[in-house]
Parts: structure tokens; sequence; C-alpha cells
């Protein structure tokens, strides 16, 4: 009885477009462990998170020493940007004392912090992307794509946060909020856009990245405004109660659920593009985008530039896969559409 309900469900699914690609968003995303990637990227972002703020902290010390009203509004800034944490961290309005020391060791700490990030999020767009580790960039050009990523990202926030809180300097201005919040939405959806292209196949073009980033960027905002409101109406009450303790987990599920939001971005942009949809809920039988999904799985572990991987499925119909013979010496059949294209060489999988 339950297995006829699934899989009446799952005929209903396959034929409707609109569904059919949401559940081809959410299976590629359970496929592709993302639960896993999100988890990596957003701890490294937390390890880079304590130096960024003790920066912050020190530079807005060094300020108050000469205009405390400008370091205010530059720690009200940078706060906004980690809703969860809020005053917490930036000491709830004390004026530190600015330190040298402190302030290298927090650009030592960034860096290191920073890189870790990168290096994360690239692996999590290289997996979804289903890019073969033999034509996976080098370290180089990895160390050079996370300083322009930590670069974009890093003006993209600040004129996203400051454009998003222009509703709140001028004060008792409707129009102006709007205008804030639907600016501050086109830096996320461009920094976003700039992030995709650089880290995508060099063969995506710049259109197909474009729902992708538009949906990170709603995410993103919306994320942004519901935890600027449970600081401003739940948090700050009862930070003393929680203390740190509250604050570092809020900042954990801030993180957690941001690279959730960009990494669904993400797959909506590459089901979009290599059109992985309907997916079946339950197998047999296998639809065409099942399989090739499969296929550019297992072939993404080549690791070797001699190596070659071919697939092959147990079930009517199926075609093998790459074009290698099999064990007998039989030629394979006409290959399925893949599900990322093939990479020419090792540094071209990659924009930039």
């Amino acid at each position: 009885m339950f297995q006829r309900v699934v899989r009446s469900v799952d005929r209903i699914q396959q034929r409707s477009p609109r569904l059919g690609f949401i559940v081809g968003v959410v299976k590629k995303y359970s496929d592709d462990r993302g639960g896993q990637l999100a988890a990596l990227i957003a701890f490294s972002a937390f390890l880079s998170f304590f130096p960024l703020m003790l920066i912050v902290v020190t530079i807005t010390a060094f300020l108050a020493q000469r205009n405390p009203a400008l370091a205010e509004r530059i720690r009200s800034s940078a706060m906004a940007e980690f809703p969860v944490v809020g005053a917490e961290l930036a000491g709830n309005g004390r004026v530190l004392p600015g330190s040298g020391l402190g302030l290298a060791i927090g650009f030592v700490g960034l860096v290191w912090g920073g890189f870790g990030f990168t290096h994360s999020l690239q692996y999590a767009f290289l997996e979804v992307w289903h890019v073969p580790h033999k034509s996976r960039p080098p370290f180089a050009s990895r160390l050079a794509r996370g300083l322009v990523v930590v670069a974009l990202m890093g003006l993209g926030v600040l004129g996203s946060v400051a454009l998003g809180l222009l509703g709140t300097v001028v004060k008792d201005s409707r129009v102006v909020g709007a205008l804030g919040t639907a600016g501050a939405f086109g830096v996320s959806a461009g920094l976003f856009l700039a992030v995709f292209w650089l880290l995508s196949p060099r063969n995506v073009r710049l259109m197909d990245l474009l729902p992708g980033a538009g949906v990170a960027a709603f995410g993103w905002q919306a994320l942004q405004f519901v935890g600027i409101q449970v600081v401003g109406h739940q948090l700050r009450r009862s930070s003393q109660l929680y203390g740190t303790i509250g604050a570092a987990l809020g900042l954990i599920w801030f993180l957690v659920l941001s690279t959730q939001i960009l990494l669904y971005a993400l797959e909506v942009t590459v089901v979009r593009k290599d059109r992985l949809w309907p997916r079946s809920i339950v197998q047999p039988p296998l639809t065409a985008s099942d399989i090739a999904l499969l296929s550019a799985m297992a072939m993404q572990e080549e690791r070797r530039p001699e190596q070659r991987i071919s697939v092959v499925f147990d079930v009517d119909g199926a075609p093998d896969v790459d074009g290698a013979p099999d064990v007998d010496g039989a030629p394979d059949n006409a290959p399925v559409k893949l599900a990322t294209p093939e990479p020419p060489c090792t540094d071209a999988t990659t924009a930039g």
C-alpha cells in the first residue's frame, strides 16, 4: 500500500516540470552530500570569524580614541553582518584599548582561516559540478582564486550590509529603506554571480548562472533580515542568560544556514543547466537524468590522466558510458548525456 502511494507520487512529480525540478534539486543535494559540504564550509568560516572580530574591534578601538561616534557606527555596521552574534562579540559598547599585536595576530588568523574557507568552498563547487579529480586546478590556482573570492565577498558583504541598513540610518523613510533593500539585493546577486562564475567550469555561460545567483541573493537577504529581527527582539534580552555559548551556537547555525542556501542555489544552477530532471524517487526504473548523474558521479573519481572509468547499468535500455570497451571487448552503445562536460585540461575546468 505504502509503496503504491509513493510510486503514484513519483509518477506525478515526473510529469510535472516544476515539481520534478524541485525534486531533482533536492535529490542532487542529497547525492552530493550537501549537508556535509555545508558543514565543512561553515566550520572553516567559523574559524575565520574570531580573527575578523579581533581586527574589527582593534581598529574600532584605535578610531575611538579620536572619534567615538564614528567608531560606534563602524562597529554597528560590522556586527550587522553577523546578526545572530550581535553585540556579544562587539564588547557591548565598551571601548577596548587598541593593540598592534592583537591586530597582527588577527590578520594572520584571518588569512589562515580565510584560505581554509575558500578551499572548502572551491571543493564544494568541484564536487557539485562533478569535475574529475585529475582535472581539478592545482594549489597555486586555488590559492589565487581564493584570494579573489575573499576580496569579492568582503566588498560585496560590506556593500550589501551598508545598503540594507540605509533605512535605519534615514529614519521614517520607507522609500529610502525600500531602495536600500533593493540595492542590497542587487549587490548580493552580483556578488554571488561573480563567485559562481569564478568557481564554475569554463564552458558554463554567465546566463546559466543568473538563476542560482538570484536564489542565493534572495536567501541571504531573507536570512539576514530574520537574524536581525531575532537579535532585536529575542537574543538581546536573553544574552545575559545564555551568554557566550548561546552566541556561539547562534553563529554556527547562521553560518550553516548560509552555506546550505549557497549550495542549494548552486544545485539549482547545475540541475537547470544539465537538465537533471525528472528524477525517480523509487527505483527501478531509472530515468535518463538518474543515469546521467550516476555516471558523472562515478567518472568524477578519475584521478590520473591515463585512468578511464566506464559505467555500466544492468537495466534494459541503459547504455554504457564513456565509450570504453567492456571486459569482453565489445564496444559500448551510444553514450548518454553526462551531467558534466569533459574537462579538457587540469586548469581549464574553472573560470578565471
